[in-house]
């Protein structure tokens, strides 16, 4: 039997999992959350086999929830669900120790073949996803992603120094960097237009 906890914003999508994975598969669902904080509470609570965690979420998204998580658990099992595989995510994602990812869009009876075959330490990235990781036209170093994606989140300056441990003069450098290469005025357009070429 493997045990799961599953994070998902979408109620509909993640209560039709939750009756349906048991049914495709040895799997026990030991609690369901809406969002990354709750994801971060209730894995940390259960300790499941495997996280089922959704990428997109308000708040603190699938990432976030997944390094708060192995700071506590290194060696949690994670499967990420995502509809858009940026490169820029994925690589974050790997970095971070995720062994799984699966389009929202698969079966049920898909995903449960998926998480056994995570509990068993294999690693499974669905082929459309892996197509989309490779297409990486990105000129901005992992860095400016990281100071970009902060800044889309609505952090000043000061405040991405601190989340990310870094001086502020150092901030200031990689935003510039990334206003450059994006060519725009300033740094919340560089993020916008980041976003938009699904860098972030």
């Amino acid at each position: 039997m493997t045990t799961v906890v599953l994070v998902d914003d979408e109620a509909l999508l993640r209560k039709a999992l939750a009756a349906l994975l048991p049914l495709e598969g040895e799997i026990t669902v030991l609690a369901e959350a809406e969002d990354g904080a709750r994801a971060v509470e209730a894995t940390l609570a259960h300790r499941p086999d495997v996280l089922v965690i959704d990428l997109e979420m308000p708040g603190i998204d699938g990432l976030g929830a997944v390094e708060r998580i192995r700071r506590e658990l290194p060696d949690q099992v994670v499967l990420m669900l995502t509809r858009h595989a940026r490169p820029g995510v994925l690589r974050k994602a790997l970095r971070l120790g995720v062994r799984g990812f699966v389009g929202k869009s698969a079966e049920p009876a898909h995903i449960a073949t998926v998480i056994a075959t995570l509990h068993e330490g294999r690693r499974w990235i669905d082929p459309e996803v892996s197509a989309l990781a490779v297409i990486d036209d990105c000129p901005l170093t992992e860095r400016e992603v990281d100071v970009l994606r902060e800044t889309g989140e609505g952090y000043s300056v000061a405040e991405i120094a601190a989340r990310l441990h870094l001086a502020e003069g150092t901030v200031r450098n990689y935003l510039s960097n990334a206003m450059s290469k994006t060519q725009t005025r300033t740094r919340h357009k560089a993020a916008r237009y980041a976003r938009e070429h699904d860098w972030l």
